[in-house]
């Protein structure tokens, strides 16, 4: 898998009292990392709690900068080769592994070596979290051909701030990371899949976040390159909250009732003047299968190499099938998952951010009148809690959030 680990150094047992459990948390770890130094630890959990994994991973990934993946005492009695497998996977990943590949036929445009898958994300305070609570932006970028490694980062901005803040910022030390794990080289094409956004949003992405990511490009590149036109961008805006469902129509292309995975759908239900597609790549464990929806809003790469009238594939069918193969190539999993892993990636950085920011986030109790306590208005987050999520230089270029 990709995995060199000397063996385990020990261990330390914490019993909470739910007085001071952050604190006991917090000097545990401390002492772990004072005693032997780890790469890693394994947390064992007796019983599942949200705070206490919270703590833990806010420890772990900005304040000592040690990678974690936690389990329950009650997986591990006995042998469970899945449960095991999934945690091996995550290990795997957050050591710097690789847990699968394709052929490169299969990859077309990235096999080359020159282009930087990017997945952005932006999430919003949920009703009745704290006054002051933010919205979070996360960014994931992959470093090479493999797509074996995605590292990430976040950014705090206004509640209900749709678009991404500080954009360029993020898009510039994504680049910058790419260019050290290549000798220096920086890509040649950007494809950007855009997950967060509503279908009333798509302009804004193009007027708001086109412009920083075109200046991000202008102030990393030397103008040798930006005058050759480069980097060529391209923008994907990946939805799962719609109503849109397909069955299939004959017993050769049913699976469980839903289409085979793998079906696209791009004519008939999507958008007659833009371009979109539907993707059902994956099997649903139950009931109907959710497809995700892809609309390009923005395209420098795909149709320069795929002229409709070329022959051969066009620049449609290239882009549908790389989202769908990319679908077989999440981390964590060994099976098709339903949305490609760069907004799969960058959805999973928030879900982190939020447990770092668990505080303002999580639901706040009931008042008296028995109605929620407080929404969130834009404009009221407390930004300086930027120092929550920053990781620690340790963990920073790993997949610390998977």
């Amino acid at each position: 898998m990709g995995m060199a680990v000397d063996g385990h150094k020990g261990g330390k047992s914490v019993v909470l009292t739910g007085r001071n459990d952050a604190a006991d948390i917090e000097n545990a770890i401390l002492d772990l990392q004072k005693q032997f130094d780890p790469i890693f630890i394994l947390g064992i959990f007796y019983a599942k709690d949200t705070g206490i994994y919270n703590c833990v991973k806010q420890v772990c990934d900005v304040r000592c900068g040690i990678r974690n993946v936690n389990v329950l005492a009650e997986k591990l009695r006995g042998f469970n080769d899945q449960y095991n497998a999934n945690v091996g996977l995550k290990i795997n990943l957050k050591l710097g592994g690789a847990n699968q590949s394709l052929g490169t036929a299969d990859l077309g445009i990235i096999s080359e070596g020159k282009t930087m898958l990017v997945g952005i994300d932006v999430t919003h305070p949920s009703p009745g979290s704290a006054s002051t609570a933010p919205s979070v932006a996360g960014i994931v970028a992959s470093i090479d051909s493999t797509l074996a490694q995605w590292p990430a980062e976040i950014r705090v901005q206004g509640a209900r701030q749709e678009m991404v803040a500080d954009l360029e910022t993020l898009l510039i030390s994504r680049l910058q990371h790419w260019a050290k794990c290549n000798k220096k080289a920086l890509p040649e094409n950007i494809i950007i899949y855009r997950d967060g956004v509503s279908e009333g949003q798509y302009n804004k992405v193009i007027e708001e976040e086109l412009p920083l990511l075109q200046a991000a490009c202008k102030k990393t590149y030397p103008a040798t390159l930006t005058a050759k036109g480069l980097p060529r961008l391209s923008i994907v805006i990946v939805g799962k909250r719609h109503n849109t469902r397909f069955y299939p129509t004959t017993d050769q292309d049913s699976n469980r009732e839903n289409p085979i995975p793998g079906t696209v759908v791009d004519r008939g239900v999507s958008e007659a003047r833009d371009w979109d597609f539907y993707l059902q790549a994956h099997a649903a464990l139950q009931g109907t299968a959710r497809p995700a929806h892809y609309f390009t809003v923005w395209d420098e790469i795909f149709y320069p190499r795929h002229p409709a009238k070329s022959g051969g594939q066009g620049a449609a069918d290239v882009l549908q099938e790389l989202t769908h193969k990319m679908c077989y190539m999440f981390g964590r999993a060994t099976k098709a998952v339903s949305v490609c892993p760069p907004a799969y990636y960058a959805d999973l950085v928030c879900a982190r951010a939020r447990c770092f920011l668990s505080d303002l986030f999580d639901p706040l109790p009931v008042d008296a009148s028995g109605g929620s306590i407080s929404g969130v208005t834009e404009g009221t987050a407390d930004l300086s809690r930027m120092v929550d999520v920053v990781i620690h230089p340790n963990i920073a270029e790993t997949m610390f959030y998977i």
